[in-house]
């Protein structure tokens, strides 16, 4: 299957489409790494967390782009499962801090092994020369994308203005 046909100086958008393309194609291979016994929703909530240690509910809500009912929902499922711990912030006590838990991380280490193993077995039949291309354009991605992400957090919350 072939999902490319660039121009000799592919353009944002023909990359956009490749990698979503290729994001459809980890969601199945990592289907085979089953998220259980976390849903898709919370092992956002996860991630976020994993990112974010400390933050509080509103923070994660707005940054899962849900609600807060729904978001406390979602970390008190993962609370009764072990994943995640809550704790009064030390400069307000109504404000209740989310971490995870050392389940949390391990659970996290898990999957991602398991992830991994899926996407070794698929690069193991590209050619190296095209995994390292792969890999240069996966840091600069990666690079660009967290920053971008961490500029978006440091930016004040327009709904709240």
């Amino acid at each position: 299957m072939t999902v490319t046909s660039f121009s000799p100086r592919p353009e944002p958008r023909e990359i956009a489409r490749v990698t979503s393309t290729a994001g459809e194609l980890l969601e199945v291979l990592w289907g085979q790494a089953a998220t259980a016994p976390a849903s898709a929703s919370q092992l956002r909530v996860l991630l976020v967390l994993e990112h974010n240690e400390g933050i509080n509910l509103r923070t994660l809500a707005d940054r899962l782009a849900s609600t807060p009912p729904s978001t406390s929902r979602l970390c008190d499922r993962l609370q009764a499962a072990g994943f995640v711990e809550r704790d009064i912030s030390p400069t307000d006590r109504r404000e209740v801090r989310l971490y995870l838990s050392s389940r949390g991380h391990a659970f996290l280490a898990d999957l991602r092994a398991r992830r991994e193993k899926v996407l070794q077995a698929v690069l193991a039949q590209m050619p190296a020369v095209k995994r390292a291309a792969l890999l240069e354009g996966l840091e600069a991605f990666c690079e660009v994308a967290a920053t971008q992400m961490h500029d978006e957090a440091e930016q004040p919350d327009s709904r709240s203005a």
